[in-house]
């Protein structure tokens, strides 16, 4: 079972994850990369999200986002380059970011922007680069000017730190990308929010037969409870993962930042869907 700081880096996800997941569910994130010249959702996505890393081509991003099939990486990289530079990418990532969340936060005073995005900073410089290539390539991006801007960086940050640590959890249990997608589509996720990852439906096939084998599905494809254990300790090696942030910053000052990113959850929660592919569970 997850232990109290794991507990936290949990509970500090689902409050900083709604201010990332803005650049996927917000049409002013989109808009800013078709003005770019990145048509289409999926070239806005693996153009801005791979951008830090640079001109990068499309095999160590299937590796470092795990879930998709590497053929549909490869339709968008490294085609996006020659409709947008990496730098356009990211410039065009972090103003839809902030012109979404500007919208989403118009009641919202400076001073609770400018203070929360201080401690989000503090939070994010803790994080640990060492194996953690996502996390690492966004903490080295130059610091945002304005609070908003700031406020999403360093939540993005949080964010791919969070995930490259799931990532690692995920190939330690020796689970491949289309595995952990059927076994969250057999606790149920909506597969309608997988299935556009690029598998075939023989793939999908083969991998509720290899978790079948495995004991963490029954013939009829539900979850066993021994699939329920081997999936947990996983979330809790990925919470386990991503402490450090917080056991830096202190219980007072977390507690702090949880407080002030509440409105941000409850508005950003308005434009994400409750069954949403991220795992992000809707509001109590």
């Amino acid at each position: 079972m997850t232990g109290d700081a794991g507990r936290v880096a949990r509970l500090m996800w689902i409050h900083f994850e709604p201010v990332h997941a803005v650049t996927y569910f917000h049409p002013r994130a989109r808009a800013a990369y078709e003005a770019a010249g990145l048509r289409g959702y999926w070239r806005g996505y693996f153009a801005g999200r791979s951008a830090p890393l640079g001109a990068i081509t499309a095999a160590p991003v299937a590796a470092a986002f795990y879930h998709f099939a590497p053929h549909m990486v490869q339709r968008a990289l490294p085609a996006v380059w020659k409709l947008a530079s990496p730098e356009e990418a990211l410039r065009a990532r972090l103003t839809g970011a902030v012109q979404a969340l500007a919208e989403l936060t118009y009641e919202l005073p400076e001073s609770h922007l400018t203070e929360t995005a201080d401690l989000l900073e503090t939070a994010a410089v803790e994080v640990e680069g060492a194996g953690r290539v996502l996390g690492a390539a966004n903490a080295a991006l130059p610091r945002g000017e304005y609070p908003l801007a700031r406020l999403w960086q360093a939540a993005t940050v949080l964010r791919e730190h969070r995930g490259d640590g799931h990532v690692a959890a995920l190939v330690a249990a020796d689970l491949d990308p289309v595995e952990t997608l059927a076994w969250r589509v057999a606790v149920g996720m909506r597969a309608a929010n997988l299935l556009g990852r690029g598998w075939t439906e023989e793939e999908w096939a083969a991998a509720r037969g290899r978790l079948h084998d495995r004991g963490w599905l029954t013939t009829d494809g539900a979850p066993t409870e021994r699939g329920r254990d081997g999936f947990g300790a996983v979330e809790d090696a990925t919470d386990a993962a991503a402490t450090r942030p917080w056991q830096a910053l202190g219980p007072e000052r977390t507690a702090r930042v949880r407080e002030l990113l509440e409105p941000m959850v409850r508005t950003g929660h308005t434009i994400i869907p409750p069954d949403n592919p991220i795992g992000l569970p809707p509001l109590g």
